[in-house]
């Protein structure tokens, strides 16, 4: 394998969106700016998109524009019950375990919420570590300083090395541009935004071949 350190992001990605996840996090997102921020519910959804597109994140929008308090935010919207939502995958986990590059996470959500997860998923002693938003602020994925700052937390100097697997489009689209070999996961069909996709991890192994 010519890689030696491999980027996996967190949510929707080391567990299928149909878990629904996510999508509870995006509705904690909304309660936040609602209840604690007073904003208009009807004006939410909007505000968040236009954040999302503009500053990478809602969170690094609500800070740009709101002066919100980001370890109280990250606190609201992570604070679910994971069970009920998170199942093992044993394939998944030995895929992982057999990979000879290093593992690291880098995810735009914060190392708290990544540990819960990983925990969840019983894979929490398959990475080296955790990159997080508050790593690389303040940038995010799919920003290319995000990307320059994993890569010298990891140790690694040269972006051919290395490997972004992540489900949001723009993401494997920002790594591929700052030279890293990107696989859009979750999608069956080749994707312009990056090198290869993939939904079936029993085929990374020899993807990264």
């Amino acid at each position: 394998m010519q890689f030696t350190t491999i980027f996996f992001d967190l949510d929707d990605t080391l567990y299928p969106s149909s878990a629904g996840l996510w999508k509870a996090i995006k509705s904690r997102m909304n309660q936040y700016m609602h209840e604690r921020m007073g904003l208009p519910e009807a004006e939410i959804p909007a505000l968040r998109e236009k954040y999302f597109a503009t500053y990478g994140t809602t969170l690094r929008g609500l800070k740009a524009n709101h002066k919100i308090d980001e370890e109280d935010f990250l606190a609201f919207v992570h604070d679910l019950p994971l069970k009920d939502f998170l199942t093992p995958n044993p394939i998944l986990r030995s895929v992982i375990a057999s990979l000879p590059a290093r593992k690291l996470i880098f995810t735009n959500a914060d190392s708290s919420h990544a540990k819960r997860v990983l925990a969840a998923l019983h894979l929490e002693d398959c990475f080296e570590s955790i990159i997080d938003v508050r790593n690389v602020a303040p940038h995010c994925k799919p920003m290319p300083e995000a990307f320059k700052t994993a890569m010298t937390i990891a140790g690694e100097t040269d972006p051919a090395r290395c490997v972004m697997i992540d489900d949001i489009p723009r993401n494997t689209r920002g790594a591929r541009e700052a030279g890293m070999f990107s696989i859009l996961y979750g999608q069956t069909e080749p994707s312009p935004d990056a090198n290869a996709a993939l939904v079936d991890w029993n085929l990374l192994p020899e993807l990264l071949k």
